[in-house]
């Protein structure tokens, strides 16, 4: 296909971009996905594989997520149906999967540093070839970008950052940065004037350049001091991210310079899917749809987990003013809209900068304030330190509300929200706890709001179960709770696992097992009186089911702490292996990873019945 791109001429780019239009929207309305991202890259993508030519020429996508353009050119048209299913493409660049994907990505502003390393090595070995990083607008807030450009501009190497600028991450990007480059952009006079330029001295090219020197001098007349010249990079743009050709003579351009190329376009997100246009957010990250109508498929279920946290923080915001919202440009994704509605300036969106939105939370916390950072499990993990730091160390009264925790699915193996439990178990002063249904979720918060330390609320990505009314009459305890006793052994489960829990009793009693079950409410500290209770009970097994990487989760630390009973009691520990687990649906990972109910009741059986053999 790379062969036959560079071949083809103006009309035939056109139809090309138009076909991968339409198979982007029947195919992602089927598997899911991003697809505003990728329907704002058609042009530019194939202006980078028209100049370049991968996999000689290093092409590293920030995140990711908007690759799909640059599957289809690179072999994998035919298989876009199977995008984010189990056992197929990832809807990332996966080096697994094609030796024109460079690096693995998924989290935002990391491509830089990954292109400076790859030019390094170039130039350390006296290769050739060009080094080229895709980078958004929304991820050029993160810290690391700028630490890549800082360390791109004082080395000198030849490095080509495309920064791909459409006004958006996943919600509306916000801070200096993006005020900056809203001046860059000169509104749509300044990329009209371009075109006009072009159109009028069609047949003068003498003209054309003279005329073009006036524009540049009109831009900088108006942008001096433009940050990316300062940090050392030789800056183009901004240009029409939509116009193809205009987009080669600039990549070809940059091909030839010395040293860091910064190259501004400006693509529109969601470009060719009027919904998608118009909403942008909305469809940046798509379950499936009716391609024709944009109707969502999903059925009427009860509220998303995010849905039911931000309510319930809104309630607790109305009775008191001290309680602030901060997340990572996540407002819309961590159900913070409302909040934001209602008390604008008692919502913080940090951009794409979790260190900065922890920090800044711990600074606010010292000031009397009551901050909720809301942020998804596999975006915290970047700001481990400032967790540990500047809000454990100084045990602040910061409240964690730790979204997509556990097993995500499509997304894989980068999105997966499986190490949380394990990082922030690490860190002293700090409480974890494990809602089962919308109604622990709203007490846990209202708890958490009035311990004064720092405690992280982790749930699952999804729908949250709704509380029964014999739930909410046992009220609210921050503790390990016997849910169903059993002679034989327990299942001990978090929040996530409930209800499997329940079923798989249900199997093991239908086996002849008298399994008990208990609900982790409190993942950290262990509860010391439950563990009092199961060290003098004398189950044969207990059965630790988690939401996370087992290796070293709460299982193990159950374990450790139940050995000094000398009880007898054997621990085993059922939840994700010590790897990256792979894309596919939540049920469909259970079943392959033998955590869904009847795998999980003939491992707990055989386990069971080992022990019982041996006494």
């Amino acid at each position: 296909m790379l062969e036959e791109l560079k071949s083809m001429d103006r009309e035939q780019l056109n139809a090309l971009a138009d076909e991968l239009r339409k198979e982007l929207i029947e195919n992602t309305s089927k598997t899911g996905g991003h697809l505003a991202s990728n329907l704002g890259v058609v042009e530019l993508t194939i202006a980078l594989h028209r100049v370049f030519d991968t996999p000689k020429d290093k092409l590293i996508w920030d995140v990711g997520h908007q690759a799909y353009v640059h599957k289809m050119l690179t072999g994998r048209r035919d298989q876009m149906n199977t995008l984010r299913q189990f056992g197929g493409l990832s809807g990332f660049p996966k080096r697994a999967e094609s030796e024109h994907d460079m690096f693995d990505s998924g989290h935002s502003g990391g491509s830089i540093s990954a292109a400076l390393g790859f030019a390094y090595a170039r130039d350390l070995k006296g290769e050739d070839y060009s080094c080229v990083a895709v980078i958004g607008d929304g991820a050029l807030t993160g810290g690391v970008a700028f630490e890549a450009m800082n360390a791109a501009g004082s080395s000198k190497s030849h490095i080509i950052v495309v920064l791909n600028d459409n006004e958006m991450s996943i919600s509306k990007n916000v801070g200096g940065l993006s005020r900056h480059l809203q001046k860059l952009r000169m509104t749509n006079a300044y990329l009209g004037f371009k075109r006009n330029i072009k159109s009028a001295t069609e047949n003068s090219p003498g003209l054309y350049r003279f005329l073009s020197r006036i524009r540049d001098a009109i831009k900088f007349a108006f942008m001096p001091g433009v940050v990316f010249e300062e940090l050392g990079f030789k800056y183009f743009g901004p240009i029409d991210g939509h116009d193809e050709a205009l987009m080669e003579q600039y990549f070809s351009r940059a091909k030839d310079i010395e040293g860091p190329v910064m190259i501004h376009v400006i693509t529109k997100k969601g470009k060719g899917f009027a919904p998608a246009e118009e909403n942008p957010a909305k469809y940046h990250g798509v379950g499936r749809f009716d391609p024709k109508t944009a109707d969502s498929r999903k059925e009427e279920k009860h509220g998303s987990w995010s849905e039911v946290f931000g309510k319930a923080l809104l309630e607790e915001a109305r009775a008191d003013s001290s309680i602030v919202a901060v997340t990572a440009a996540m407002t819309d994704g961590t159900g913070l809209t409302a909040m934001k509605e209602a008390y604008p300036q008692r919502v913080v969106d940090a951009a794409i900068a979790e260190q900065h939105a922890v920090s800044f939370a711990a600074g606010a916390a010292l000031n009397g304030l009551k901050p909720v950072v809301a942020i998804y499990s596999t975006f915290l993990q970047r700001a481990y330190d400032q967790v540990l730091t500047e809000v454990c160390l100084q045990n602040l009264p910061v409240i964690f509300a730790v979204d997509r925790a556990g097993i995500t699915g499509g997304d894989g193996e980068t999105h997966q929200g499986a190490f949380d439990i394990e990082y922030l178990s690490s860190m002293p002063n700090m409480t974890i706890f494990s809602p089962k249904n919308d109604w622990e979720l709203k007490m846990m918060l209202k708890t958490a709001l009035r311990l004064g330390t720092p405690v992280a609320i982790r749930y699952p990505r999804g729908n949250a179960p709704a509380a029964s009314e014999e739930d909410k009459a046992r009220g609210f305890k921050p503790s390990t709770e016997l849910a169903a006793d059993g002679k034989d052994m327990l299942i001990l489960a978090d929040g996530a696992f409930a209800g499997t829990a329940r079923e798989v009793r249900e199997l093991l009693r239908g086996e002849g097992i008298d399994a008990g079950v208990a609900d982790i409410k409190v993942i950290k500290p262990v509860d010391p009186d439950f563990l009092e209770y199961c060290g003098g009970r004398g189950y044969k097994l207990i059965a630790v089911l988690e939401d996370g990487d087992s290796y070293n989760g709460y299982g193990t630390v159950f374990a450790s702490k139940l050995d000094k009973y000398s009880c007898g009691t054997q621990v085993e520990c059922f939840g994700w292996p010590d790897s990256f687990i792979q894309h596919g649906t939540v049920d469909e990972l259970r079943t392959a990873y033998g955590l869904d109910p009847q795998w999980l009741s003939i491992r707990i059986r055989e386990s069971y019945m080992k022990i019982d053999r041996k006494r």
